[in-house]
């Protein structure tokens, strides 16, 4: 079945602009145009519109995705496999989420006293599976798989305290790093403090600290193209930043 850019965007629930813009910028273009001038789409198309829905809602950018989907390489049957085990990781999350508020309506309606331990239990193993999700793989074979386990779990046990400082420390963090990346001298007074608080940060996820594993984390965060988004979606060019503020913090040379 054959669709116009109106009757597409209505089955996909995206705006006829979306359409247009994705076929300006060479993402997803029509199979052909009639001859009153429409774009006509047709199967394979929607397959293409499909796979960049998907990603979109994982969070990937367009340019992310025209590399990914016109890749040599790109498989459909894959892709589709990557995109469900990726949605039952985030319905389990969002699951853990639904049963700590369900607990915590539970506890209110009955007038009883939920402990704190419970009340941010689910928020630490939403952390924890995030992580994993993301770059459980790449870390494990970095880190190996008794290094992970031990940093899951040393999550999972965080008091409430713990886990508010936690919290507080990333705030504090990026507010650092965002000024020293906006000084443009990552070896500022704030740029070091950035690195502090960023040592500070790791250890409530490590068990020990090293310059070395420091700087190697600092060099996966431009390597690694999701851990580069991550730190991007804050300004563009902030993974760069973050691995030279790490640099000099730990005397490693960039060569």
């Amino acid at each position: 079945m054959e669709y116009t850019v109106q009757k597409l965007a209505k089955l996909a629930g995206v705006s006829t602009r979306t359409l247009r813009y994705y076929d300006e910028i060479n993402l997803l273009k029509p199979a052909r145009i009639n001859s009153s001038g429409y774009r006509i789409y047709g199967e394979k198309e929607i397959n293409e519109l499909q796979h960049i829905l998907f990603y979109r809602e994982l969070g990937f950018q367009l340019e992310e995705i025209k590399k990914l989907i016109f890749s040599p390489s790109f498989n459909r049957y894959k892709a589709l496999k990557d995109h469900h085990a990726e949605l039952l990781e985030e319905r389990a999350r969002i699951d853990s989420l639904i049963q700590n508020v369900e607990k915590t309506i539970h506890a209110e309606e009955r007038n009883e006293k939920m402990r704190d331990e419970e009340k941010f239990k689910g928020f630490k193993k939403e952390l924890v599976e995030e992580n994993e999700r993301k770059y459980g793989a790449e870390i494990r074979q970095k880190y190996g798989e008794e290094a992970v386990e031990e940093t899951n779990q040393k999550v999972l046990n965080m008091t409430k305290e713990q886990y508010e400082e936690l919290t507080a420390t990333e705030k504090e963090l990026f507010e650092k790093l965002k000024k020293a990346f906006e000084e443009g001298d990552p070896k500022s007074e704030d740029a070091l403090k950035a690195a502090e608080l960023h040592k500070k940060w790791l250890l409530y996820h490590w068990s020990d600290y090293s310059k070395e594993a420091h700087a190697g984390l600092g060099e996966m965060y431009v390597s690694d193209e999701r851990f580069k988004r991550y730190y991007d979606q804050h300004g563009e060019g902030l993974a760069e930043f973050l691995r030279q503020v790490i640099y000099a913090y730990t005397g490693k040379v960039n060569d």
